[in-house]
């Protein structure tokens, strides 16, 4: 929703008058709070809001319909580290599956209390001394924590490593010429799973295509070797769900489901042969 509004304010209401410009301006600065939790939110578009907002944040964080909210930022928290979603509620039990990082395990009194008619469903889904295993991984600086992505789609292993996509995600968004990104690993069989990035350009890019080359080369003073895309796709635009999401799951499979496919560029080194990570 802030991507679509921010993209809306920047394409037309900025084209208009300066009184009408402030207008808009001011409506939003009326908002007492602005908040985010049901997706990821890229820290060039929050910059983008605070800098339309005088200073003003939106505010993120993460729950789910099964448990819900678990994190938050906290109006005023001016510690809160660029990217997280903030620290837990009050009154919850928090923990994540291997110490600073991992699964986020929760245990809430508002929580639900099983999958009606599914007991199968429902013991799988709690663990031995009853904290829900989300399925979303995280990891937690201090007192704060960060989500790296739901770990059957949004965690990449790849040679050894396993990459958040949704910290590659944010660096691609950080980029000016792109509008809207999504990154998920593709089955390789020396590697087990490679990046792969599908983009949507802004409007206003005004090269006639965008090549990977260019796009690993912009983006490698800001992620490691390993977590840069090795296979690119450019669409118009990305279909949605009812809710205005990307799901991932199946959109991936349908843009990466052949390599040979001439819209897909694949990195490659140069001696001719796939490039290594």
């Amino acid at each position: 929703m802030y991507m679509r509004l921010m993209k809306y304010f920047e394409e037309n209401i900025s084209k208009r008058s300066s009184t009408d410009i402030q207008g808009y301006v001011n409506a939003a600065k009326s908002f007492r709070l602005m908040m985010s939790g049901s997706a990821a939110l890229p820290f060039s578009l929050q910059s983008k809001w605070i800098k339309l907002l005088d200073g003003k944040r939106i505010l993120e964080r993460y729950g789910a319909t099964e448990f819900g909210s678990v994190f938050s930022v906290k109006p005023g928290d001016s510690k809160n580290p660029d990217g997280s979603v903030g620290k837990p509620f009050f009154g919850l039990e928090v923990k994540l599956s291997n110490g600073s990082e991992g699964e986020i395990l929760v245990k809430s009194p508002h929580m639900f209390r099983e999958y009606l008619y599914d007991p199968v469903a429902t013991a799988a889904a709690f663990t031995p001394d009853g904290y829900y295993k989300t399925g979303d991984i995280a990891r937690r600086e201090g007192d704060y924590y960060f989500i790296l992505g739901r770990a059957s789609i949004d965690i990449i292993k790849s040679g050894g490593y396993k990459i958040s996509a949704l910290d590659i995600e944010r660096e691609l968004l950080n980029l000016s010429y792109i509008s809207e990104a999504m990154v998920v690993g593709v089955a390789d069989e020396e590697y087990g799973q490679r990046v792969a990035a599908a983009i949507t350009l802004r409007d206003d890019y005004q090269e006639p295509s965008l090549r990977l080359e260019k796009l690993r080369a912009d983006l490698r003073s800001r992620l490691a070797g390993y977590k840069l895309p090795t296979i690119l796709r450019v669409v118009k635009e990305f279909p949605k769900s009812a809710s205005g999401k990307v799901v991932k799951r199946v959109l991936g499979k349908q843009l990466f489901s052949e390599l040979n496919d001439p819209h897909i560029q694949v990195w490659r080194s140069q001696t001719g042969g796939q490039a290594k990570l």
